[in-house]
């Protein structure tokens, strides 16, 4: 297959358009504005899940201050009845004894309840303390989030911009080149990620590697329209003033 040098040299331009097309694809998967996005949605998340865990306390709590609330007022209500029992005096001795034995009782019963209602009240106060820490922490998140979003958003749209001048200049191109170079082309790059490449003195620009004496003697001989692969990678071998030859 023959194809004049200068569009051969066409090849150039194109490979360093998919090699930025490359480099674009790859800027999308590593984005340090999208790890920080990801850092920040598990932060919230976490910041949610610690938020719900006091909400569900703090309604635990509720529900046993209620519980003890109406413990200590039926047990309040208990000492009103026997003190108005003891005040009318119309009950014998031996209910007299009694009642105010019940009186005791309870009266112990009430100070230990309210013990609990206090240390729970307290708790709850704690947790509410917490509660308003977490809704702080949760919204300090979310605003972090949204700017890291929106810078995240920018940095795309940088890579949209950047993509599409290339997708532009790829399609601009590839009417150069025969069909059958153009295959040969996108199937090496498909492979091994570059299609084409200088010969530079005696180095295939794609792989780096350095031609022995033999193969470079052998593509001196070539005809300038000839295509020329490298031995080694395959790449094609685009030739100009800087291969030397």
């Amino acid at each position: 297959m023959n194809v004049e040098p200068q569009i051969q040299a066409k090849l150039l331009q194109l490979a360093a358009v998919d090699a930025e097309l490359t480099r674009i694809a790859h800027r999308r998967t590593v984005l340090p504005e999208q790890r920080e996005v990801a850092r920040l949605e598990a932060e919230r998340n976490g910041h949610k899940d610690a938020a719900v865990a006091v909400e569900i306390m703090l309604d635990d709590l509720d529900r046993d201050i209620r519980k003890l609330e109406g413990e200590v007022e039926a047990v309040r209500k208990r000492e009103e009845r026997d003190r108005g029992m003891l005040s009318a005096g119309s009950v014998g001795a031996k209910q007299l004894s009694e009642i105010q034995h019940e009186l005791g009782s309870l009266e112990r019963r009430r100070s230990v309840l309210e013990d609990e209602l206090l240390e729970v009240m307290e708790r709850r106060e704690a947790s509410a303390a917490d509660h308003e820490h977490a809704g702080a922490r949760l919204d300090k998140t979310e605003q972090d989030l949204a700017d890291a979003q929106r810078m995240r958003d920018e940095a795309l749209a940088d890579l949209d911009v950047a993509q599409g001048r290339c997708d532009g200049d790829r399609a601009g191109l590839v009417g150069l080149f025969p069909d059958e170079l153009l295959s040969i082309y996108d199937r090496q790059r498909i492979k091994n990620g570059v299609g084409a490449a200088l010969l530079q003195a005696r180095r295939c620009g794609a792989c780096r590697i350095e031609l022995d004496r033999g193969e470079i003697a052998r593509i001196a001989k070539a005809e300038p329209d000839a295509i020329v692969r490298c031995p080694e990678c395959s790449a094609v071998l685009v030739r100009t003033k800087e291969s030397g030859l």
